[in-house]
């Protein structure tokens, strides 16, 4: 049993700069880390080099049945080989979004996300960390922004990187990929009950991850 080993989940929209927070919150807590929505990734990646169309429910999570997933120093690992770039493109970011909305590879995953859960502690980010996979965080943080202003984060990340962006379809991206995530059938985007939102607009990495780190503080001192 591993319901006494802390969990910080952090979930929100795409964008929304909750991996890089829940990152930098785990690396000061010495905890370890999830992006479940990494996991997705890597299924879209996986399913298209073997020509498994994303709309295909019940192929997509045996595929991911037999897939070899894991985290090492920052780097995703597929089958022992490095694919942390390869699960980093738009186009597989826009394939996460649409597998993610099967319940079959959803319950087909839960399991490898349990599995995170190890001592001394875990931060997981993603769509349903709070309210599906781990119920019962310690704390739990709804983490958002306009569509506008995480069209214009992404922007300008893909520019920073050296890629082509266009802002328009990226603004386009982002509001269908909510729109899915918030009407799937399976875990849909939701604020947990006892979440506490975080609006990033007007608020910087360091500010928003002390705000995590200081809302955790309480929960452990209670």
């Amino acid at each position: 049993m591993t319901n006494h080993i802390p969990v910080i989940a952090i979930d929100g929209p795409s964008a929304s700069g909750k991996g890089t927070v829940a990152q930098i919150v785990a690396d000061k807590l010495g905890f370890s880390y999830l992006d479940s929505g990494a996991l997705y990734r890597v299924v879209a990646f996986a399913t298209h080099q073997k020509n498994i169309s994303w709309h295909d429910a019940n192929a997509i999570a045996e595929c991911a049945k037999a897939l070899h997933i894991q985290f090492k120093q920052e780097k995703v690992l597929l089958d022992n080989q490095d694919i942390s770039n390869d699960i980093r493109t738009e186009l597989m970011g826009k394939g996460a979004s649409q597998v993610a909305v099967h319940a079959p590879l959803r319950a087909a995953l839960v399991d490898l996300q349990h599995s995170f859960r190890v001592s001394p502690g875990l931060v997981a980010d993603g769509r349903d960390m709070g309210t599906v996979i781990f119920p019962d965080a310690q704390l739990k943080v709804f983490l958002t922004a306009s569509t506008e202003t995480r069209a214009q984060r992404r922007y300008q990340q893909l520019l920073g990187k050296g890629q082509p962006a266009d802002y328009s379809n990226i603004l386009l991206d982002l509001q269908e990929r909510d729109a899915r995530d918030k009407s799937r059938t399976s875990a849909p985007l939701v604020i947990a009950k006892d979440a506490i939102l975080l609006e990033t607009d007007n608020l910087g990495i360091s500010a928003a991850v002390n705000i995590v780190l200081s809302n955790y503080q309480e929960k452990i001192d209670k």
